[in-house]
C-alpha cells in the first residue's frame, strides 16, 4: 500500500508510547537458524514485505521446526514503494516471497508478471471470496480489513452530535470542516477511501460526491500516519499534537490498536467506526518469479495461510484470518468493529480503471 494497515499499526502503538511493531527498513532475521542468503539448498526464504510484517518470533520458530527453513525478513517501504522495487527487479527478485500487495494494486502485480504459480496447501480451507486470483494462483491470500471512517466519541459526545454512520452523511452540513482523509494518490487508505466512494456512487457519480465532499470542508494529507497521529482528535498522537479533526480515513481495527497499547487500558475504545463507510482490503503473498529458494518460498506461503500464522496476525497485524477456523483474539473482535456490506470494487475494474479515478480526484480535490 502507500500506506499500509500494517504501517498504521506500528504508527498506531509508537504513538500511543509503546515499542513499534515492526522497525523501519532493512532487513531482519525473523527466527533463529541458518544465516544463509539463498539459492539453491539454502535453509533461509526471504520474505519481502512492506516496513511494518509483523510476526511473533515463536510462530516463525514454529515455521523453522516445521520445515528447516529460517525466515529473513527484507522491509522495503510502504507496500506500494515495495511492489515498485520488485517491478524494478523482475525476474531477478531480491527475496522469495512478496508480501504486501493488497486488491487495489494487484492487477499491478499480476501484469507485470512478478509471481510464478503456485497453489498453496490448505487453499481449500481459505474463504473463496478472497481469491481473487483463483484460477491461476499467482498470488496467495493471506488476511482482510476494512478502510473506514473513524470517529472520535468524546469528541461527538461533547457536542451531543450523532457521529456520521454512511458516506452521504460525512458530506452533511453538521459534519463541516470535520473530516480528515489521506490523499488516493500517494496513500493506500487513501485509495481505499476512494474505491468505497465510487462502489457507492457508480462512475457517474462519485465525482460529484467528492466535489461536496470538498465543499463541506475535508482536509487531504499525504498519507495515514498524518491524518491519524496529527490531525484526529481521537488517536493518541492526534490528542498530543492538539488536532481538532474528529473524523479521518482509517481501519475497521483502528480502535482495539488504542486499546491495547494504552496504559491503563481503558474499558472501552476511545474511537469508533462508521461501518457504513467501508471498502474491503484483501492482502495476498507471491511466489516470485525467478525466487532462489523456492522451495523455501512453497513452503513460507503454505504456513502463511495454516491457523498458527493465521491467528497470530489479528494482534500483530490487526488483520482479519482467511483461513475457516481460524480464531480470532476476544481484544480483536470487542472493540475492532465489523462491516456486513463493506463497499468492493471487482479487481477488472480496479485494473482498468485505477488511474483515471485517481487523476480525476486529484483534478477535483487536490488541484
Amino acid at each position: 500500500m502507500s500506506t499500509t494497515k500494517k504501517v498504521a499499526v506500528a504508527a498506531v502503538a509508537a504513538a500511543i508510547g509503546a515499542t513499534a511493531l515492526a522497525g523501519c527498513g532493512g532487513s531482519d532475521d525473523a527466527s533463529s537458524g541458518s544465516s544463509g542468503t539463498g539459492g539453491s539448498g539454502s535453509k533461509t526464504v526471504t520474505l519481502v514485505s512492506h516496513d511494518s510484517f509483523n510476526a511473533s518470533k515463536g510462530v516463525l520458530k514454529e515455521f523453522t521446526r516445521e520445515t528447516g527453513y529460517t525466515v529473513k525478513v527484507l522491509k522495503s517501504g510502504d507496500a506500494g514503494a515495495a511492489l515498485n522495487q520488485e517491478i524494478l527487479t523482475k525476474g531477478s527478485p531480491r527475496g522469495d516471497v512478496f508480501f504486501g500487495v493488497d486488491n487495489t494494486l494487484l492487477s499491478r502485480a499480476l501484469d507485470n508478471g512478478l509471481f510464478t504459480p503456485y497453489a498453496a496447501k490448505g487453499l481449500g480451507q481459505v474463504a473463496s471470496d478472497v481469491q481473487l486470483d483463483a484460477a491461476k494462483h499467482r498470488v496467495t491470500p493471506v488476511d482482510t480489513g476494512d478502510i473506514c471512517v473513524n470517529y472520535d466519541k468524546k469528541y461527538f459526545a461533547d457536542k451531543k452530535l450523532a457521529p456520521p454512520k454512511t458516506f452521504d452523511d460525512l458530506a452533511k452540513p453538521a459534519y463541516k470542516n470535520l473530516l480528515v482523509t489521506e490523499n488516493a494518490a500517494t496513500s493506500s487508505p487513501g485509495l481505499g477511501f476512494l474505491l468505497g466512494s465510487v462502489a457507492t456512487y457508480g462512475q457517474d457519480g462519485y465525482q460529484d460526491y467528492w466535489k461536496k465532499l470538498k465543499s463541506n470542508g475535508v482536509k487531504v494529507v499525504d498519507g495515514w500516519e498524518q491524518a491519524y497521529n496529527e490531525e484526529f482528535s481521537g488517536s493518541a498522537g492526534g490528542r498530543k499534537a492538539k488536532a481538532d479533526r474528529p473524523l479521518v480515513v482509517s481501519y475497521a481495527s483502528s480502535p482495539p490498536v488504542e486499546v491495547l497499547y494504552a496504559d491503563p487500558r481503558p474499558k472501552t475504545a476511545p474511537t469508533g467506526v462508521a461501518t457504513r463507510t467501508c471498502f474491503r482490503q484483501i492482502e495476498f503473498a507471491g511466489l516470485l518469479d525467478g525466487a532462489k529458494n523456492e522451495a523455501g518460498g512453497k513452503a513460507l506461503l503454505d504456513f502463511m495461510i495454516g491457523k498458527k500464522f493465521q491467528e497470530d496476525m489479528p494482534l500483530n497485524m490487526f488483520v482479519s484470518p482467511v483461513t475457516k477456523g481460524a480464531k480470532v483474539p476476544e481484544l480483536f473482535t470487542k472493540f475492532g468493529a465489523t462491516s456486513d456490506k463493506p463497499a468492493t470494487v471487482a479487481p477488472d475494474a480496479i485494473a482498468k480503471n485505477r488511474e483515471q479515478w485517481v487523476q480525476s480526484w486529484s483534478s477535483l480535490v487536490v488541484k
